[in-house]
């Protein structure tokens, strides 16, 4: 790795140690469904609806076997209700019939599913099963673009593929929940908190290198 790499791996590893997913989950099946309810909200506001939903529902196979008018109004607090209610129930449903209730472990296998994405595979991976990954949020997207790594035309799979070849496999989960958490307490989008950044000398916004 670069001399740059290092020292960002070493500056995020003394300030966010502890950093770790914020999503609540008690299985990894219960972890694809709160990433995939995590569109366009908050981890907080998911938090709260699974609570409440795992509460009703606690099995894949009650969520499956569910009616779409027994779901949609725990997830209307998330917005886009109709859609991650209709993702739900036939995601909880393949699982079940194809994949004997188990989330699969193959990358290709999960983009198949309703409603998930290259990023929840990539969280699926790295936080449930530990398998080497690096999820690119809008955190993680935004410090990239903000610490020169990538260029601000880049897309998200473009973020992933670099972060993935200047950054040693070893570090790659535990960079992904560090970003987020510096990009949520420093980098914010809005006044970021270029004071307390020890990366600053990185940072590509000029006038934030004083």
């Amino acid at each position: 790795m670069t001399d740059k790499a290092i020292e960002i791996i070493e500056v995020l590893n003394q300030d966010f140690k502890d950093a770790k997913c914020a999503l609540n989950y008690r299985s990894i099946y219960e972890l694809l469904v709160a990433v995939m309810l995590s569109a366009q909200t908050t981890d907080a506001k998911v938090n709260k609806v699974t609570a409440s939903l795992f509460s009703t529902f606690p099995t894949i196979e009650s969520i499956a076997n569910a009616k779409k008018e027994e779901i949609e109004p725990f997830l209307f607090p998330l917005g886009l209700s109709k859609i991650k209610t209709n993702n739900l129930i036939k995601l909880s449903e393949i699982i079940l019939t194809k994949y004997n209730g188990i989330v699969p472990t193959l990358k290709d296998d999960l983009l198949t599913l309703p409603g998930v994405g290259n990023k929840t595979t990539e969280v699926i991976l790295a936080e449930g099963y530990k398998i080497p990954a690096f999820p690119v949020d809008t955190h993680v997207h935004r410090i990239s673009k903000r610490l020169g790594l990538v260029s601000e035309d880049c897309s998200v799979l473009e973020t992933e593929k670099f972060l993935k070849s200047f950054f040693d496999e070893e570090h790659w989960i535990r960079l992904h929940h560090q970003m987020i958490f510096f990009g949520r307490q420093v980098c914010l989008a809005r006044n970021p908190k270029c004071e307390k950044c020890r990366l600053k000398k990185f940072c590509t916004k000029n006038h934030n290198k004083s």
